[in-house]
């Protein structure tokens, strides 16, 4: 393949991913209980599925943010009664953030409203097609985390 191709080949491609993530998005950010933003759904999910304390600075590493917009998140979160923070014990000048029991059922209403959802563009798709695709978008994601 010659590099026109190639670049040929990566827009067509770069313009899908684009394009599916913005529909996604829109679809999900509808089906979220009133209130929630697409950011308050990933981050209680990224919580309840490490349950692990994270402290901002990880959480905005893991989500490719700023800590100043990760602390606009878990503000909004603390206040709904989602997540706790608390002083990390070891070091005065850092916090520790986990889901509350609250922050838990939010994210299972949630995930119980945009289940549908995936389930039937998964099902539209093909799930072996899915299971084939999964592991190029997988690398592809570590590779572009690794460019920032």
């Amino acid at each position: 393949m010659n590099a026109k191709q190639t670049d040929s080949l990566a827009v067509a491609l770069f313009s899908e991913i684009l394009t599916v993530d913005q529909l996604a998005r829109n679809l999900v950010a509808k089906a979220l209980p009133r209130g929630m933003e697409l950011s308050h759904f990933s981050v209680l999910n990224h919580l309840a599925r490490t349950a692990e304390e994270k402290t901002p600075a990880q959480l905005a590493q893991t989500f490719h943010l700023t800590r100043g917009a990760m602390t606009n998140t878990l503000r909004k979160l603390e206040i709904s009664g989602y997540i706790h923070v608390r002083p990390d014990w070891d070091d005065a000048r850092r916090k520790l953030v986990t889901i509350s029991p609250t922050g838990k059922s939010a994210r299972d209403a949630a995930m119980a409203a945009i289940s549908p959802i995936i389930a039937t563009a998964v099902d539209k798709a093909g799930a072996d097609r899915v299971r084939t695709i999964l592991p190029v978008l997988r690398e592809m994601r570590i590779n572009l985390g690794e460019a920032d």
